[in-house]
């Protein structure tokens, strides 16, 4: 597979540069309810229900030979609200600080 290929998969389905597995999926099926020749929607088309299979057959090998990360800076890098919140626990605007008492000296 090339990253020409991905692109082109990607065209077809109508996705941005990032998207999740679920939004290929429901991608996938809405295309092909909207083509397949049994649903009788009316574009009943076997050349564009074979470039859909297609492009899916092609997101899901590199989704296959995908390499996921777990490491932290990955993990707050998807996660923005988690990023944020572990930012800002310990500042005392947002209500994360407490106060420290100091030792008796």
């Amino acid at each position: 597979m090339t990253y020409r290929e991905l692109k082109a998969a990607l065209a077809v389905f109508g996705l941005e540069e990032r998207a999740t597995l679920a939004d290929i999926k429901s991608r996938h099926r809405e295309l092909v309810k909207r083509y397949h020749p049994d649903t009788g929607q009316g574009e009943d088309d076997p050349a564009q229900i074979r470039k859909i299979n297609t492009a899916y057959q092609v997101l899901m090998e590199y989704l296959q030979s995908y390499r996921f990360s777990f490491s932290e800076q990955e993990f707050y890098e998807q996660n923005a609200d988690e990023r944020l919140r572990r930012q800002f626990m310990d500042d005392m605007l947002w209500g994360g600080g407490r106060v420290r008492e100091e030792p008796d000296a």
